[in-house]
């Protein structure tokens, strides 16, 4: 962390404007709206794009070129190499440990966990971004970036395949793998994409049905968010203070509401609260049989203003 502190004032100081993870002052909420504006400019043919584990593939003696154009003291150079190269131990399954030296045989990734991988990765995406723009493709295809970490997609007017196929060869070159399988070319608003567990297409006002181009949770995040209310409500949970079961739920519905806070988010909320009041609803029945007492309702105003159940419909914003 401290070379950290160190190296990503110097790192920064040339990112591009595309590149929205892992920096300060920039979010994941940043790229949506980026991408928002993009669509409704009209830049509707999306290459939605995926790579191949990125953080494993990243070659280091590009990686280090990159890193050696900003930081000349060879001690920290050497230090970065160290790291690259830093063998995984691992439990073997019998109550052993085993070393691995993938990274350092095959000469490439990123110490994953470590707090330097999110700033190398930037970096060499850094070289995508770059290439796009010096190439011309941005200008010739009217074709914009939009990357967070290894996960990006390309607006464009038109010429979304031509588009696929140029990235695909400056992929090439950095030796980076695009999944063929999950790569896709996506034309809104007949279509729709998942970006950062959002789901971008056509939306439809709650109040007299218009259509819009907007954002919404995706379905798969909603189905996560219930899976884990559904862990947290488990029999096993029973020796929980009703006070600290509530107040767990709450925490994770506010974390889970302050990141899908953009868009038509009023039917997913009202999916979630449901879920996590039928969840709290049986926890309490199964908590009070195994004390010996009889199940009872647990009307929702009992549940939200009597235990303190948080509600997130009440916060719909439904902003376009």
């Amino acid at each position: 962390m401290a070379a950290v502190l160190v190296l990503e004032p110097i790192v920064e100081a040339d990112l591009p404007e595309e590149q929205y993870g892992y920096r300060r002052g920039r979010s994941a909420h940043d790229a949506i709206r980026m991408i928002h504006g993009l669509l409704n400019r009209g830049h509707r043919e999306v290459v939605d794009c995926d790579l191949s584990g990125y953080f494993d593939s990243i070659p280091h003696a590009q990686l280090m070129k990159s890193v050696a154009r900003r930081v000349s003291d060879g001690a920290m150079l050497a230090l970065i190499k160290a790291w690259l190269q830093t063998a995984v131990e691992e439990d073997d399954g019998h109550g052993g440990k085993r070393r691995t030296t993938v990274a350092k045989d095959s000469g490439r990734g990123t110490p994953q966990g470590a707090p330097i991988s999110p700033l190398l990765s930037n970096l060499y995406m850094r070289r995508f971004v770059l290439g796009w723009k010096k190439l011309g493709w941005e200008a010739k295809l009217q074709a914009y970036l939009v990357v967070y970490a290894d996960d990006f997609v390309i607006l464009c007017r038109r010429n979304a395949e031509e588009a696929m196929k140029r990235m695909q060869a400056i992929m090439s070159t950095l030796k980076l793998t695009v999944n063929e399988q999950k790569t896709r070319i996506c034309r809104v608003p007949e279509e729709s994409f998942d970006f950062l567990g959002y789901t971008i297409g056509r939306c439809y006002s709650p109040k007299d049905g218009r259509a819009f181009i907007g954002t919404r949770p995706s379905r798969k995040r909603i189905g996560a968010i219930c899976q884990s209310i559904s862990q947290m409500t488990r029999p096993a949970f029973h020796w929980k203070a009703v006070e600290e079961m509530v107040e767990d739920l709450n925490r994770t519905l506010r974390g889970w509401g302050n990141y899908f806070c953009l868009g038509a988010v009023s039917r997913a909320y009202r999916a979630v609260d449901n879920h996590a009041r039928h969840r709290l609803r049986q926890w309490l029945n199964g908590k009070q049989r195994s004390r010996g007492v009889n199940a009872m309702r647990h009307a929702p105003l009992y549940l939200h203003r009597d235990l303190g159940l948080l509600r997130l419909a009440p916060t719909t914003a439904n902003r376009s």
